[in-house]
């Protein structure tokens, strides 16, 4: 009796959610973009290589890394997977001005000045629910994790729309104790980044400015470094805006201010004329021109 062919019945679900798990490289950040708890992933993985007959991730401490036939098969559902997202695209062009719309930003810009604000947007557009993801890592807006982007420094991505919201100024603030001490003549001990952030561009040039300065407190984040300087650790260089969120900081003119950044919003093309996006869009931009003497004081 000749052997007969055998058909493999594939799961579109199971794809999907190779194609996530081998984007973001761990089980659980593929549970928390796709809304689904870590078990059910692995079940699904475990599904499709059941069906395939093959391994298609090594488990490693760090995650998982795509074996040789994952590879292959990832070039293969790619495709299905874009088409997947181009059909969700077009139906998101007919949603009214009601439903979801996910936000992604920094925490410190999150809890220290956005939502706050955003009381009466929700008070003006009860439809729209929103969404707040503020982990470390960059959200893909091109992978639907994310509608909306709200970034500090240049755009990478030019396939994104791009509007500026604000010119975002630092400057060095501490305790009116600390700023006496400096106008005296005193030497200012420092409030800065740890070893692991000597990448971002305030890190690098407090680095080169202030190379000989004692850094007495260190942290990779704003807040931290924000409540240190009002704890009277030392002098910080923080974003004037956060800087103003705290009632017992002030200026400390150290003769030397890094140059200014810039704050934007980044959206994908496909979602800029989506009534429910276009609302939050709109609102972030009313939101911060009435703001923008906060993130670059002295300006009208």
């Amino acid at each position: 009796m000749a052997d007969q062919k055998r058909t493999t019945k594939l799961n579109w679900e199971d794809l999907r959610f190779f194609t996530a798990l081998a984007h973001h490289g761990s089980l659980s950040a593929t549970a928390r973009a796709l809304r689904v708890n870590h078990a059910t992933v692995s079940r699904r993985i475990a599904g499709l290589e059941a069906a395939l007959g093959v391994s298609l991730f090594d488990r490693r401490a760090d995650g998982y890394a795509l074996t040789a036939e994952g590879r292959a098969i990832l070039d293969e559902a790619s495709p299905m997977a874009e088409a997947a997202l181009a059909v969700l695209r077009r139906l998101d062009q007919g949603v009214t001005s009601g439903g979801l719309v996910r936000l992604t930003t920094t925490r410190v810009l999150a809890d220290r000045f956005l939502v706050e604000r955003l009381g009466e947007f929700h008070r003006r557009n009860p439809g729209i629910d929103l969404e707040l993801l503020t982990e470390s890592r960059e959200f893909s807006l091109a992978r639907r994790e994310a509608d909306i982007a709200l970034r500090f420094g240049t755009p990478k991505d030019s396939a994104l729309v791009a509007c500026k919201l604000a010119t975002v100024c630092s400057g060095f603030y501490g305790t009116p104790e600390w700023r006496d001490r400096v106008a005296a003549g005193g030497r200012p001990e420092l409030v800065g980044f740890d070893a692991d952030s000597g990448a971002l561009p305030e890190a690098a040039w407090l680095g080169r400015e202030f190379p000989d300065h004692r850094v007495v407190f260190r942290s990779n984040g704003w807040t931290a470094q924000a409540m240190a300087a009002d704890a009277g650790f030392g002098v910080a260089l923080l974003p004037c805006w956060l800087a103003a969120t705290v009632s017992g900081l002030v200026r400390v003119p150290l003769g030397r201010e890094p140059p200014a950044g810039a704050l934007w919003m980044l959206i994908r093309p496909d979602l800029v004329k989506v009534p429910r996006v276009r609302a939050v869009a709109d609102h972030l931009e009313t939101l911060f021109e009435a703001n923008w003497s906060l993130f670059t004081p002295g300006t009208a």
